[in-house]
């Protein structure tokens, strides 16, 4: 039997995209997969979700159509087409599953004018068991926030000015989240 030849590569590569990354509580996620180039028509595609690091075949999906399956839980997801032969895999896709939390993100001192110079706390709050959490922060700040519940600013300058806002990972399980805080304001005047 003859080697069969893909042209301007040794294999194509499957790309993996995702209506959105995160699953709300009680909803779902569409996956799509495609293979470039896609010189080869009749691709049948093959799913696969992250099982003690490694891509295992997806069963419990719901196949939507022969390149789109619904998924309704966090993990990491693979693709690859298969025609004459496999294509590569995808690049893995990470979805995550909301938990319905909210946290809370507060200043200490709450002012809504901070000098500079002073210190500041800004904390995150998550109420609602006794689960650990990890921490992540998203601010339009020049100053990165660490990923811990609480971000102590010794000395404000105006770099620490911008909104901030921050979800938790469960510890125990790093593909479900809560959902993101609501926005705070730090304002450090000059």
């Amino acid at each position: 039997m003859t080697a069969l030849w893909w042209p301007g590569s040794d294999k194509p590569k499957a790309k993996l995209r995702a209506d959105n990354t995160a699953v709300p509580v009680g909803g779902s996620v569409t996956l799509t997969c495609s293979v470039n180039p896609s010189s080869s028509s009749g691709w049948k595609y093959c799913w696969y979700k992250e099982k003690y690091g490694v891509p295992v075949r997806l069963q419990d999906a719901i196949f939507l159509s022969n390149d789109q399956i619904s998924v309704s839980e966090g993990g990491l997801y693979w693709c690859r087409g298969k025609s004459r032969r496999y294509s590569e895999y995808s690049q893995f896709v990470r979805i995550d599953t909301i938990v319905p939390i909210r946290p809370v993100v507060t200043l200490y001192p709450n002012w809504s004018e901070i000098y500079r110079g002073e210190t500041i706390t800004v904390r995150c709050e998550i109420h609602g068991g006794d689960t650990e959490w990890d921490y992540e922060w998203e601010t339009n700040s020049r100053i990165k926030a660490p990923n811990q519940n609480e971000y102590r600013i010794r000395s404000a300058s105006s770099s620490n000015s911008g909104n901030y806002r921050c979800k938790g990972r469960m510890k125990s399980s790093q593909h479900k989240t809560t959902e993101w805080s609501d926005s705070v304001t730090l304002t450090v005047s000059r």
